[in-house]
């Protein structure tokens, strides 16, 4: 294990349980709350879902690759959960949505506090995945 990255292992660990938390929140929405995911929706979980298992071997030892196989999922998912906020917030039209079957992209399950979405938490979990990784690969020298 590299000293840099022994030093901020708490980086990839808070992005491994961000991950874990959408992991499980995503579940919940689907399984217990029995909310049908659209096809943004299971466009986002392809990019979540392996972040939990990638984050977590990176953690055990932690290793300076875990940003360059993590990445890629992490921006796709982000430019996914993006696209879909822009759907919700009626700033892409509808019928640039690739939801043409079953549930539409639009559908609003859940509104707290009168604005947080479940394409707003996705976003959320996006970026501060993306924050965590990129703070990571800064402190520990990576190129």
């Amino acid at each position: 294990m590299d000293k840099d990255c022994d030093q901020y292992w708490w980086l990839i660990f808070c992005a491994w349980f961000i991950s874990a938390i959408s992991f499980a929140g995503s579940l919940f929405f689907s399984e217990i709350m029995e909310f049908l995911p659209c096809t943004l929706c299971w466009y986002q979980r392809i990019a979540m879902y392996p972040l939990v298992l990638m984050l977590g071997i990176g953690l055990f030892p932690v290793k300076r690759e875990v940003f360059k196989f993590s990445i890629p999922l992490v921006v796709i998912g982000l430019f996914i959960a993006l696209y879909h906020n822009l759907l919700h917030w009626g700033i892409i039209s509808e019928d640039m949505s690739p939801c043409v079957e079953g549930i539409p992209c639009s559908v609003v399950y859940i509104e707290w506090l009168g604005f947080i979405t479940i394409p707003l938490l996705s976003l959320t979990a996006f970026t501060l995945i993306l924050i965590c990784l990129l703070l990571f690969r800064k402190r520990t020298k990576y190129l």
